[in-house]
């Protein structure tokens, strides 16, 4: 196995790591999480470039790349929805993150629906490569999630009361984020689907 699938196994072994660290009370455990994600966006980003400059591209690396990501960027929003649920739901306590079961579900969607498209296609010996677009979406969701969590390390881990002061701008720059992360899953969705739409069979 080669150096730029190691790496793409790697992202899969983290997100139970990850997973723990946003759900186990330990010290610090919000900037623990961050780090692994952190580490786990790393290696989307090393894996391509090591895989494409060194001429190391395979069936294997097509197929598990956008599989990890998707696995790493759903959990994610997974989790954070989820926190944000309890955040909310405990009086007294105000909070800027708002992930709701929506944007889990519409991303989940469209994961779904590609991974249906690579099966298909898969059949008649295509293999669905991630396009720029796809790409752009994982880069910007990533993105997006390191952010969430940076925000959830300083304002649970160092208790920094100057972010509290400032939910309500951080509340909208957090729902952009999340929003525009969404709109780029549902834009990449339909381009892959419009690409490989000949590929289904409804005869």
């Amino acid at each position: 196995m080669n150096l730029p699938n190691k790496l793409t196994l790697l992202r899969i072994v983290l997100v139970p790591v990850f997973l723990a660290c946003m759900y186990v009370q330990f010290p610090f455990h919000f900037t623990a999480a961050l780090v692994v994600f952190a580490l786990a966006s790393i290696t989307d980003a090393l894996d391509g470039h090591i895989a494409r400059s060194r001429n190391l591209i395979t069936t294997f690396g097509k197929f598990a790349d956008p599989l990890a990501d998707k696995i790493l960027v759903l959990a994610a929003f997974a989790a954070m929805a989820d926190i944000s649920a309890r955040m909310m739901a405990t009086p007294g306590v105000e909070t800027s993150l708002h992930v709701s079961g929506i944007v889990v579900t519409i991303i989940a969607a469209r994961e779904f629906m590609v991974s249906g498209l690579r099966l298909v296609t898969a059949e008649k010996g295509i293999v669905v490569a991630a396009g720029i677009w796809g790409k752009l979406k994982t880069a910007f969701t990533m993105v997006t999630q390191v952010v969430i969590l940076l925000y959830l390390s300083l304002r649970e881990d160092f208790v920094l009361y100057p972010v509290a002061l400032y939910e309500d701008i951080i509340s909208w720059i957090l729902f952009a984020l999340v929003w525009i992360s969404v709109i780029l899953t549902v834009i990449s969705g339909a381009v892959y689907l419009k690409g490989y739409w000949k590929y289904i069979d409804m005869k």
